[in-house]
């Protein structure tokens, strides 16, 4: 080897070690600095959509069950990592679509994990198979029996309320009290009362809307089958056709019709009328002695909680004295839903009896845990102690092989636009027949 070789190799040599020596000080100052060049990824936001009814409220007022059902989500929000999306929907008038419409719609084109039903929508996407059975879920094991009984759809608990709700004539017992009169226990009693309203210028003496007029049927209807101690054979009797529904149905409808008829109730008012709001403000002006409505509408702000009269409320006329309606609502799982395992965690969790509590105590409703008891305010105890006592109907009951709820409201609106009862009892038959040939 020359020297000229040797000095080439040596000046290689040293050019390795500089770089070699800079890249290594490079690393260890980039160790030291902790420097990357690729940003870390956020963590994804797990989310559950939810989509419900948005009452309408005064911008002013506390919507308390709004307040309740918040409570008991950040409940679940926090136990879980969550955030809770909520999607709401409110017809404005009679000719837009219905929530019941729109829920439909959505759930059946997977737009959404978690929904708030009504008692026909749930029998409805249930027999459809579009509901997940929520009898996985561990806190399903606190329900109230009655309240599983009325969302079971062949065989699977497909529905979980946060409150059993309760329907009763909401009545001003001042104008009562002014006329020296009793409140109503039967059908023959209110058309007394009415009577006599009547006669001393109270023009309508019941306020309806397009909603809740079903209950009147319902008490008269239903008294003796849930009460008469022969509730599970009359329910197989029907849905075996050996009894009829339009037979149970009838004296109801012929009941409104006569309301109708001697003006103590507006048809074509009610037909057009959305809840509360079509009533509300003539009860509100203590023009209307006597109103329908939901338990919580006693306690909240946005309807019938802060009066400058006397308010009882109580169940509807029947054979068997005051008779509270019971229509049992729900959260449900679509079967679809992107965010499964997220959305079962939150409805447990919503529906355990810590966040029960909370809601009830909250918004003073009804529990359907078994283990959370109802306080009330006055004004709810006449109903609240034919419920404790057990003695009520039930409006939605998916037992029954012809759903109650939706149907009867939709069949007593043909009653409000001119049907006759017996074209009403034909519709009845009709959806009798059809679900006997199922």
């Amino acid at each position: 080897m020359t020297k000229t070789d040797s000095r080439i190799k040596c000046v290689a040599a040293c050019l390795i070690m500089t770089i070699t020596a800079a890249a290594m000080a490079a690393c260890g100052k980039q160790n030291k600095t902790h420097i990357n060049l690729l940003e870390p990824e956020e963590p994804e936001q797990k989310i559950v959509n939810l989509f419900g009814p948005m009452e309408k409220t005064n911008p002013d007022a506390d919507n308390v069950a709004r307040s309740a059902f918040d409570l008991t989500i950040a409940l679940a929000e926090k136990e879980y990592g969550v955030v809770v999306e909520y999607k709401t929907y409110t017809a404005d008038n009679h000719q837009e679509k219905t929530y019941d419409d729109v829920t439909l719609d959505r759930i059946r084109n997977d737009m959404d994990d978690l929904y708030l039903l009504n008692p026909d929508t749930i029998q409805i996407l249930g027999e459809e198979g579009r509901l997940l059975d929520l009898s996985v879920l561990e806190n399903t094991g606190n329900l109230r029996e009655v309240v599983k009984m009325a969302n079971t759809v062949n065989g699977k608990l497909v529905a979980v309320p946060q409150e059993v709700v309760a329907y009763g004539m909401f009545v001003n017992k001042d104008m009562f009290d002014e006329y020296d009169l009793d409140l109503p226990e039967t059908p023959d009693d209110l058309l007394e009362c009415c009577r006599v309203f009547k006669e001393n210028g109270i023009e309508t003496p019941i306020g309806a809307n397009r909603w809740w007029l079903e209950n009147f049927v319902f008490a008269q209807a239903y008294a003796e089958l849930y009460n008469g101690g022969n509730t599970e054979a009359e329910i197989e009797a029907l849905n075996r056709g050996k009894a009829r529904y339009s037979d149970y149905m009838r004296p109801g409808f012929e009941y409104l019709k006569k309301l109708m008829d001697s003006g103590y109730i507006d048809a074509k008012t009610a037909l057009v009328s959305e809840a509360i709001e079509g009533e509300g403000p003539d009860f509100l002006a203590q023009k209307t002695p006597v109103v329908m409505a939901y338990w919580g509408a006693a306690n909240s702000e946005t309807a019938y909680g802060r009066l400058d009269f006397n308010l009882n409320v109580i169940g509807f006329p029947s054979s068997l004295g005051q008779m509270p309606v019971v229509s049992v609502t729900g959260y449900g799982i679509s079967t679809s839903a992107e965010h499964m395992e997220d959305t079962k965690n939150v409805l447990n969790c919503i529906i355990s009896d810590e966040a029960l509590g909370i809601y009830a105590e909250k918004n003073k409703v009804i529990s359907p845990s078994k283990n959370v008891e109802t306080d009330c305010i006055p004004a709810l105890k006449p109903l609240n102690d034919k419920i404790q006592d057990n003695i009520y109907v039930l409006g939605s009951n998916a037992e029954m092989n012809v759903e109650q709820w939706g149907n009867t409201c939709l069949i007593v609106r043909e009653l409000l636009n001119g049907a006759t009862v017996d074209e009403c009892m034909k519709q009845f038959d009709k959806l009798q027949d059809k679900a006997l040939r199922k």
